[in-house]
């Protein structure tokens, strides 16, 4: 799953080295990404630890396309022993560890599974500990998805390490496709990069009259039914119906109902108009 992990080292590493490591999970191949600063650890949330045995070797190479032809077969293995069983489960991944102290095997479901008897069997045929982890669609993605509809890697394979929350909100603010198969990815779920502009997007709506309040511009009274967030505007409705596009700092002052009463704040003409609340 491309877990990040702080690690200790007795000499320094090259961003980019693979290198054997020692984690709570035994020995894994990993990539160094940076030195561990207090900037770089700050950012991830309660990071796991571990420590970095040495650079991979040739002899580690060799090993590492045997496991994976291995997990292979375990693969096909565990997908037979689930239909021999008729197990409500749908296998995704399997993962050999390095050091072959366990066999993680990611899977889908919907309801609670009796795992007992299928991990007795593997253990049998695998001679390793088996792990077994429910994961959901995302995660599904980030194992085995190439490419997005951008035409680059998914991004929940490559520099995504948590994935990030994401609501049809963030659409609606920034104006995309509501159509639910032009905005999810390949999980089936809204695309993580509708999040990505959301808090600038958030900052800039706040630095507009709110939609339905009531302005005063050099052309008169008029009410907010609209924003173009990023190009900072304001579609209005003048008194005499005409509907026209302005700039936020045309507002001279901001007329905010709230309980049947008003409240008028007024602002130079040279500054922008704030959002009033009661």
């Amino acid at each position: 799953m491309r877990t990040l992990h702080v690690m200790q080292a007795r000499r320094t590493y090259q961003r980019g080295q693979t290198v054997i490591a020692r984690t709570p999970r035994g020995l894994e191949v990993g990539e160094v990404l940076t030195e561990a600063s207090p900037a770089a650890v700050d950012s991830i949330k309660d990071p796991p630890g571990g420590s970095i045995q040495r650079v991979v070797t040739p002899e580690d190479q060799v090993e590492i396309a045997r496991l994976a032809q291995m997990a292979r077969k375990e693969f096909t293995r565990c997908q037979e022993v689930v239909r021999e069983m008729n197990l409500e489960m749908d296998l995704i991944d399997i993962e050999h560890i390095y050091g072959s102290e366990r066999v993680v095997i990611y899977y889908l479901a919907e309801q609670r599974i009796d795992f007992r008897e299928l991990v007795k069997r593997l253990a049998a045929d695998f001679q390793t500990r088996i792990e077994m982890r429910q994961i959901g669609v995302r995660d599904e993605a980030k194992l085995l998805a190439d490419y997005g509809d951008c035409g680059k890697p998914v991004c929940c394979n490559t520099h995504l390490h948590q994935m990030p929350p994401v609501s049809m909100k963030m659409a609606k603010m920034q104006k995309a496709t509501l159509d639910p198969n032009k905005i999810s990815g390949r999980c089936g779920r809204l695309k993580c990069c509708l999040r990505y502009e959301y808090d600038t997007y958030e900052e800039l709506r706040l630095q507009l009259p709110p939609i339905g309040s009531d302005i005063v511009t050099h052309e008169g009274r008029a009410k907010v039914t609209g924003h173009e967030i990023l190009a900072q505007q304001l579609i209005v409705q003048t008194e005499d119906n005409r509907r026209l596009l302005i700039e936020a700092h045309e507002v001279l002052s901001v007329i905010r109902k709230s309980s049947g009463r008003q409240r008028m704040e007024s602002s130079d003409e040279d500054d922008s108009s704030d959002e009033l609340s009661e």
